[in-house]
């Protein structure tokens, strides 16, 4: 909760270790390894992981894994992990950047991204492994009669507020704006 001595910046990025502990338990559940003995964002830095995920929700669906190959390769696992997300239908608004992962800029992020994985598994009937998150909420469409239309259209929502005949007539705060001509 942002404080006075905290301002919201720093909260808006604060990572929930409980939340990343379930995200590193999913995915190993997924693809049957154990994460290495290092801290989790660097265990998933190389991509290596998280390309493994995606292609064990959607076989193929990242074409190849760099295992070796220095900085560039990895972060180019990042990149088709990233493609892989878009096919696979996660919402491109809960994606990380490569950077938040890569130079450790926002790893509450990466797990929200994790989760949002985890979501569209319940998309993709295929998917028989085990879920992370809730599901997700799915169409309720209504169908109202064209009298129950009607009768909406004659009232005036409270939602936009009244000004009860005011205007800003008559308004003058500081000093107005003067136009010179010719210089």
């Amino acid at each position: 909760m942002p404080g006075p001595s905290r301002p919201l910046w720093q909260v808006a990025g604060k990572r929930d270790p409980e939340q990343e502990h379930e995200a590193q338990a999913w995915i190993e559940q997924v693809i049957g390894e154990r994460f290495p003995p290092a801290p989790y964002e660097w265990a998933l830095r190389d991509g290596i992981i998280l390309c493994k995920l995606m292609n064990r929700l959607q076989p193929g669906i990242v074409p190849r894994i760099n295992i070796g190959g220095g900085d560039y390769k990895m972060m180019d696992n990042l990149s088709q992990f990233q493609k892989a997300c878009v096919k696979y239908g996660v919402p491109d608004v809960d994606l990380f950047q490569t950077t938040d992962l890569w130079d450790q800029k926002n790893i509450a992020l990466v797990t929200t991204t994790i989760f949002a994985i985890g979501r569209t598994c319940y998309r993709h009937p295929e998917w028989r492994g085990p879920f992370l998150g809730p599901r997700p909420s799915e169409e309720n469409k209504r169908d109202f009669t064209q009298q129950q239309l009607r009768a909406g259209e004659g009232l005036i929502g409270l939602q936009a507020g009244s000004n009860k005949g005011a205007t800003q007539a008559g308004q003058n705060f500081g000093a107005s704006r003067k136009i010179i001509l010719g210089k």
